[in-house]
This record gives C-alpha cells, sequence and structure tokens, in this order.
C-alpha cells in the first residue's frame, strides 16, 4: 500500500507526476487522473498502481496519435502500423482505434472520398490508380467504389484529355501511330480503361503535318538502311521493313520510300 502525498503538473500540459509516501512513483496523463480519482491522500494498492500505469500507456499512445492526425487525413491501417512502430502492446491497439473512430478522428469512408477529391483536382491520375492506392491503405471495396463514384466518365475525359495532350507534345517527334500507341499506353500505365482514350482521341490527336513525317520517315529509314547492310537483298529489305514497322511507320509509305530511293541505295 501506499498514499499519495503530492500531485505535481509537468512542465507537458496535460501531464502529472503522483507521488507516493513522499517519494515519486509514476506519471499520469489528465485523463487517467480523472479516471482513477487520483488525488492526495488516496492508498494504492500494487494492483491498482499497475492499472493505473497500463491506462497511462494507453493514453500516452492515444495521444501519440493525436499529434499524427494533427497533420493530415489517417487511415485505420496508418494508425496501427504508427501503433506498431512505437511499439504499442498489442491490446491497447485495437481500444485505441476504437476511440478514434468515435470521435470521428479515423474514418476510411471519408478518407477515401478525401483522397480521390483531392487526386482529381491536383493530379492526372486515373481511377485504376488511385483505386491501387487505396487499396494499399487496406480501404475497403465498398468504401472505394463509393469514393470512386465522384469521379464520373465525364470527369474522367477532361482529365485524361489533359494527360493525353501532354503526352502527345513529348512524343511529337515519332510516327503518328507510334504516338497513339505510346499515348494509349500512358493513359493505361495512369489508371484509364482504353476505352477513355477512344472517346477523346479525335479532339486530342494531333493533326498530321505531311511534312514533318516525310522528313522523320526520311532519317529514320536512312538511319536503320545503313544498319541493316550487313544483309544483301530481300533479306536486308525484310529486316529494313520490319525495323520501320516496329517504329510505328505505315508500310506502304515504307514502300514508297523504297521504290523512290532504290536507284542511290547502297
Amino acid at each position: 500500500m501506499g498514499k499519495i502525498t503530492k500531485i505535481e503538473a509537468q512542465k507537458r500540459r496535460g501531464r502529472y507526476n503522483v507521488y507516493l509516501d513522499g517519494k515519486y512513483a509514476f506519471p499520469v496523463a489528465e485523463s487517467v487522473l480523472i479516471k482513477f480519482r487520483l488525488m492526495k491522500g488516496l492508498e494504492l494498492d500494487k494492483d491498482q498502481v499497475a492499472a493505473i500505469t497500463t491506462a497511462d500507456q494507453q493514453a500516452r499512445a492515444y495521444s501519440r496519435m493525436l499529434d499524427y492526425l494533427a497533420h493530415q487525413l489517417r487511415t485505420e491501417s496508418d494508425i496501427v502500423k504508427k501503433l506498431h512502430d512505437l511499439e504499442t502492446p498489442e491490446q491497447f491497439i485495437e481500444p485505441i482505434l476504437q476511440k478514434l473512430r468515435d470521435q470521428h478522428l479515423v474514418d476510411d469512408h471519408e478518407y477515401a472520398a478525401s483522397y480521390v477529391r483531392t487526386a482529381m483536382i491536383t493530379s492526372l491520375k486515373g481511377p485504376g490508380v488511385i483505386r491501387q492506392h487505396l487499396r494499399l491503405k487496406k480501404i475497403g471495396e465498398n468504401d472505394i467504389a463509393d469514393a470512386l463514384a465522384q469521379f464520373t466518365t465525364e470527369q474522367q475525359q477532361v482529365n485524361a484529355a489533359k494527360l493525353a495532350e501532354k503526352l502527345f507534345r513529348r512524343y511529337h517527334n515519332q510516327p503518328l501511330i507510334r504516338q497513339e500507341q505510346k499515348v494509349r499506353q500512358g493513359l493505361l500505365t495512369k489508371g484509364y480503361a482504353s476505352a477513355i482514350f477512344d472517346q477523346i482521341r479525335e479532339r486530342v490527336t494531333p493533326k498530321e503535318d505531311p511534312d514533318e513525317q516525310a522528313a522523320l520517315l526520311d532519317k529514320t529509314a536512312e538511319k536503320l538502311w545503313r544498319r541493316y547492310r550487313r544483309y544483301t537483298g530481300r533479306e536486308r529489305v525484310q529486316h529494313f521493313k520490319q525495323g520501320m514497322f516496329r517504329r510505328g511507320f505505315d508500310l506502304d509509305r515504307v514502300q514508297e520510300w523504297l521504290d523512290q530511293h532504290q536507284e542511290g541505295l547502297s
């Protein structure tokens, strides 16, 4: 048994030191102080002290989570990971989570909705990439579906068009067919369905510049024709055409180039 002889406030707000029989015994949070009705003159046995100490450990872990949540929204999986990182006893985790839920400080449904709204406005990520992020955060599929309902087909087309225009500029020095292939793949990588590109294709695909495309074909053809000089005759032509096709050039135009340059090729 020990009698509380003094309770003094720490410099840290909301924390107190408890003295038993004139000697420092343990620290407590204000919530624990109130919960156990600790006051000067109260006698405590070892089991009570152990219960108070355990409650204070949980209160400190909860306080750390409040600090963790102060900067941005977090998911339940974020909270669990952080508690594990802090080596919080396993038996504290669910009670802390439940308390945060009850106070609406952690809500995976709201997190998912907020993340989708932010991603739609500040990035060009498509639904697939957003869904993957939320799954990595261990958000439930129903919450993900509800959140992604905000990302309408119309809004996807707007965002995908911005991304497509950006990608077309990046690949402008390639054959138009290859540009479209690259842009389509770029949209897929960013999480848009293939159908989205089909829906915006006409308004985002730049008009073909015949002179620019002809110059590009001529430059690439001369380079490849030299590269395959170790071959002769039909074999060289075959490798040349395959190489041009892989780079996105139309084979009819490639054949036209061969016909026009046949006499000068060596």
